[in-house]
């Protein structure tokens, strides 16, 4: 049959069965939990989450031995789907912050009486969009990609079906997210149009030649705002705050940062593979974004008395720090370099400890039956180990030596300074003057933890489950580990440095 089809023209796609191992993997795990499900009674089916778990560590195997003993990069589909370094980092992180957040939903959703079939196999499915995500260099590969991890987040967000604020957060991520996903798909609609491919090197080639039109300029500003709501960048960020309190705490966690990871990975692969010769559009874009995305999450993170919708703001701020190389990206291949690895460093420890911060969270929250920061007070004496930890996580997303976050800061501070020119120093100005406003917030709850005494009186102990306690050692372990030896980091940020178009 094959012979028949190559005489007729057709020629047969190569696919390389190794590259593909870990999407493979993953999706056959999603088939395994819906069939699984099936045939489980009941009082079984924490069983779901072991197998999740442990289907997301098998997928980071192929990932390990594609790295160490595979020729990179593979391309294939024509040059739309390409494994290489950059994608390998990208994927591992994925599937580690995936595992991870099936640690914080153990008993999370064993006790809250959810649907555990359904809720494994939607995470499952969004973490495979995100790895789909990472290899593509296509328009089309990489929409469907954000569509497959969109959707199920979609669901995930209004998880919790009794209570209306979790509603009210499906809801307002759904509505919001589809406009925003129509948005784009006009802009890459543009771009296409502009271009007559939907490949990316084909419209790196066509814009270098041509140049950038006004279409073409109109095409990048509606991809960008479209990414802009994905990562939660102000103004498009209203929904972060809402979904982020009104969704199940572990895939709020799961929002913040594997979704927020993703849209920046688009990002990276669009500017960098596809319109580097549209940087005068984009870059200033960026610099806007950064600006606002840092300085009004901050403002409006100092005013929430709600810990989950603080972490929100938090994680709003954060984006806006990871945005910041953006702004100086196209100056240089140099500073290309540094600022490639500047956001995909950030993305690791990002995860790390913001991660850390909700692990402590849940367990927080399975005593005092409350999400307010007031509900803190008093735990260190009482859970002394938990108030540690949670010390040290908002430690490092307050950027302070010697844990993780400090080195995430740094890098992106040592690109802009890098890039020289006075609108990278004054973004560079406003990013330090942030990291000392953030402070405010975090320091309110460790005033809450160390000063304070316990509300109602009531120090009874903190039960940890034991998944939630692996979560938390992996979390605090590694964000210790990298701001001590952050070149544990920086080599994973450096492999990432050269995206392969094709």
């Amino acid at each position: 049959m094959f012979g028949v089809l190559a005489q007729s023209g057709w020629v047969q796609p190569h696919i390389d069965l190794h590259a593909l191992a870990p999407e493979i993997v993953v999706a056959g795990l999603f088939v395994v939990l819906v069939v699984v499900d099936l045939f489980l009674e009941e009082r079984s089916k924490v069983l779901l989450s072991s197998l999740a778990g442990f289907g997301l560590l098998a997928a980071f195997v192929p990932v390990l031995t594609l790295a160490l003993f595979d020729d990179r990069p593979v391309s294939m589909f024509g040059g739309g789907y390409v494994v290489d370094d950059f994608s390998l980092v990208l994927k591992g992180l994925f599937l580690l912050a995936g595992y991870v957040v099936v640690l914080l939903s153990t008993s999370y959703v064993e006790e809250g009486g959810y649907y555990q079939g359904e809720y494994y196999s939607l995470l499952v499915s969004s973490i495979a969009g995100m790895m789909m995500m990472a290899s593509s260099r296509d328009l089309v590969s990489m929409f469907v990609a954000l569509e497959v991890l969109s959707i199920p987040a979609y669901m995930l967000a209004a998880w919790r079906k009794r209570d209306v604020r979790s509603n009210e957060a499906g809801m307002k991520y759904f509505l919001l997210g589809v406009f925003a996903s129509a948005v784009m798909l006009y802009g890459m609609s543009l771009l296409y149009g502009v271009t007559g491919s939907t490949l990316f090197t084909e419209i790196q080639d066509k814009l270098a030649a041509d140049g950038i039109g006004s279409v073409a300029a109109l095409a990048i500003v509606f991809i960008v705002v479209g990414f802009a709501f994905k990562v939660s960048a102000v103004p498009f960020h209203s929904w972060a705050p809402d979904t982020y309190e009104g969704a199940p705490t572990p895939i709020t966690a799961f929002l913040s940062v594997a979704s927020k990871a993703a849209g920046f990975v688009a990002l990276l692969l669009l500017l960098f593979v596809a319109l580097p010769a549209g940087k005068d559009v984009w870059q200033p874009l960026f610099w806007v974004l950064a600006a606002l995305t840092m300085t009004v999450g901050n403002l409006l993170a100092l005013r929430q008395t709600n810990i989950v919708r603080m972490l929100a703001y938090s994680s709003v701020s954060q984006g806006g720090f990871i945005l910041m190389p953006l702004a100086v990206v196209g100056q240089g291949v140099e500073t290309q370099r540094e600022s490639l690895t500047a956001v995909v460093t950030y993305l690791i420890v990002y995860a790390a400890m913001n991660l850390g911060a909700f692990a402590v969270v849940l367990a927080v929250a399975r005593k005092t039956r409350s999400g307010e920061i007031s509900s803190y007070g008093g735990l260190f004496g009482y859970a002394p180990g938990l108030a540690t930890l949670m010390t040290g996580f908002m430690a490092a997303l307050a950027g302070i030596p010697p844990l993780g976050g400090w080195i995430a800061k740094f890098n992106v501070f040592k690109a802009l300074l890098s890039a020289g020119g006075g609108w990278a120093v004054a973004l560079a100005m406003i990013g330090a003057v942030n990291s000392v406003v953030a402070f405010g917030y975090y320091g309110r709850i460790l005033r809450e933890m160390w000063m304070k005494p316990a509300p109602d009186g009531d120090e009874s102990p903190v039960r940890v489950p034991q998944p939630l306690a692996v979560a938390l050692a992996i979390t605090a372990a590694s964000t210790l580990a990298i701001g001590v030896v952050p070149q544990i980091v920086l080599r994973y940020g450096n492999l990432a440095e050269i995206i392969t178009g094709a």
